[in-house]
């Protein structure tokens, strides 16, 4: 996992909102506010957090789903923003993702095999109507449904066979990364297994690389390779997932893991921390940390100054005062 296959520098994304219908100024929701990190060929990354964090929006930024407001984006070295339409749609075939909601996603007026012959047709793969077909019977296959399903509705799947479905058509195309956007929050926990068992095989057999996006750590635990935390746009720590859940650093990622239940109390008793406040908006974020309001070990700087990107250790990255060099005597007595 030396070779870098995409590098997000900075991204930002902002919607812009009016104040009122009359007025020509406008606020913005900072959904993205300058998230940095590297993805290696054939790793998974997890990029976790609360609802209305930014995750989504950074995947679908990534893929030009939605337009970025600034940064860079590259992808094997190609600058993804600068990348002419036509370009663009060449790229798209190395980069696809797999929505949420697999009830949702999936047209339902059109066949199993149109689904996937749409995507085969779009990239121009598969010169007759018979190889494609026999394609999307492999692509079915793989996903561990049969070619009988094929000539089925949507409608006529589970929620689960739904999302394989949506798998599938994500991988017909061979791309190269896929952002998976909470890809098994809308199914039943034994379901879940079954799908992530499922990214797991694919990713050994076709050497895909993820991203995946979710809000539940024990899932990211178990397929990720390193993590993101995410917190009002930003990313507030990233490190190795074993690292990470060893020894959390940032305010923030310690109380999302305080929250995790353990499976016997009495065997392992911690201590839970209990946020105070709400998210606060992200038209109008606090100054300094954005997470000062709500954290345990706020100090006077947090409230002013915004805390840069810290290596604390080999590949564990923490946006906190608390981790300043200046600041080591104060880190230590916290």
């Amino acid at each position: 996992m030396s070779e870098v296959l995409l590098e997000v520098q900075n991204l930002k994304t902002y919607f812009p909102i009016n104040k009122s219908f009359f007025s020509k100024n406008k606020d913005y929701v900072k959904a993205v506010d300058g998230v940095t990190f590297k993805l290696f060929k054939g790793e998974t990354l997890g990029i976790v957090g609360e609802s209305g964090c930014g995750k989504s929006t950074t995947g679908r930024s990534i893929l030009k789903l939605i337009e970025p407001t600034s940064g860079n984006i590259l992808f094997e070295g190609k600058d993804v923003l600068s990348l002419s339409k036509q370009e663009l749609r060449k790229l798209r075939k190395q980069m696809q993702i797999v929505f949420q909601d697999p009830f949702a996603s999936l047209n339902p007026r059109l066949r199993i095999s149109s689904i996937l012959e749409e995507a085969l047709l779009t990239h121009g793969i598969g010169a007759t109507k018979k190889e494609r077909r026999q394609k999307v019977i492999e692509i079915l296959q793989m996903v561990g449904l049969g070619a009988f399903h094929a000539d089925r509705y949507p409608h006529e799947f589970s929620g689960g066979q739904r999302q394989r479905i949506g798998i599938a058509r994500a991988i017909a195309v061979g791309p190269s990364l896929i952002v998976a956007d909470e890809p098994v929050s809308a199914l039943d926990v034994s379901v879940q297994a079954q799908i992530l068992n499922l990214f797991q095989s694919l990713q050994k057999e076709l050497g895909l690389t993820y991203i995946f996006i979710a809000h539940d750590l024990s899932v990211v635990k178990h397929i990720s390779d390193r993590i993101g935390v995410m917190y009002l746009g930003r990313m507030v720590e990233f490190a190795d997932k074993n690292q990470l859940f060893a020894e959390p650093l940032h305010p923030y990622t310690k109380s999302l893991m305080s929250s995790v239940p353990v499976p016997n109390p009495e065997s392992k008793k911690k201590d839970r921390i209990i946020l105070t406040g709400d998210v606060p908006n992200p038209v109008n974020p606090p100054l300094g940390c954005t997470f000062h309001p709500r954290c345990f070990a706020c100090m006077e700087v947090c409230r002013t100054k915004k805390p840069r990107n810290i290596e604390v250790k080999p590949g564990h990255f923490v946006a906190c005062h608390l981790f300043e060099p200046e600041r080591t005597e104060v880190r230590d007595q916290k």
